[in-house]
């Protein structure tokens, strides 16, 4: 499976190259084109089997601002092309795990991976209850590509010791790294009126990806403009 950015980073596209018989699982509704012999197989898990797992799975997918459904494309003899694209305008990245690595995807942030990356569920408790974020990530594991999106432009931080992002701003993170929740400034009142209100504070040893847009503060700017729909 070969993965190519388009475009970066404002409006980007994926093009994933697959050889003859070869799969990959990508959210559902990401597909822009594909190849005439692509064949495609929708479904609540990656995994077969376990009809009840797979559905309590898709839900909470679902609860984590995902898709409840995937998509997984398998080429035909001759090998093919699927274009992908994220929702919101913004970028695309490929990570590579390796084995050892894993990662944490933010909702909403998940594109694709590949056929030897296994993607489960990650709760991370009540700290993040009060964030305004999702308390449920996604956790990929193994070897392989996983793609992701961003609203706004991708970049990369590498953290050794204590690093703070904003709640909205986190694409995804490597899972050496701690995080709590906590106010932005010293006190809650200079968090709040500045504007910041929480962050997350990592620690450790590893690499976050931060987006530079967030989708919550953005649609509330939009919504006083939105005009209701005439019944």
């Amino acid at each position: 499976m070969n993965v190519e950015i388009l475009a970066k980073p404002s409006n980007t596209a994926a093009r994933v190259s697959l050889e003859g018989g070869e799969h990959f699982t990508a959210e559902g509704g990401s597909m822009i084109a594909m190849s005439g012999d692509m064949g495609v197989e929708t479904s609540v898990s990656k995994k077969q089997g376990g009809g009840l797992g797979k559905m309590l799975k898709g839900m909470a997918r679902k609860l984590a601002g995902e898709g409840l459904f995937l998509n997984n494309y398998t080429a035909g003899s001759s090998g093919g092309d699927v274009f992908l694209s994220p929702s919101l305008p913004g970028d695309m990245e490929v990570l590579e795990l390796d084995g050892n690595k894993k990662i944490k995807v933010q909702n909403g942030s998940f594109v694709a991976h590949s056929a030897g990356v296994d993607m489960n569920i990650s709760w991370e408790g009540f700290k993040n209850v009060f964030s305004g974020e999702n308390m449920i990530w996604l956790s990929f594991s193994g070897s392989g590509k996983v793609v992701i999106n961003a609203f706004g432009m991708i970049y990369p931080v590498q953290v050794d010791g204590e690093y703070i992002v904003d709640t909205g701003n986190i694409a995804a993170f490597e899972e050496t790294l701690d995080f709590t929740i906590g106010k932005a400034g010293k006190s809650w009142v200079s968090s709040f009126l500045g504007g910041e209100g929480l962050v997350c504070r990592f620690k450790g040893k590893g690499t976050v990806w931060c987006q530079t847009h967030a989708d919550r503060p953005f649609g509330s700017l939009l919504t006083p403009h939105l005009i209701p729909r005439k019944q």
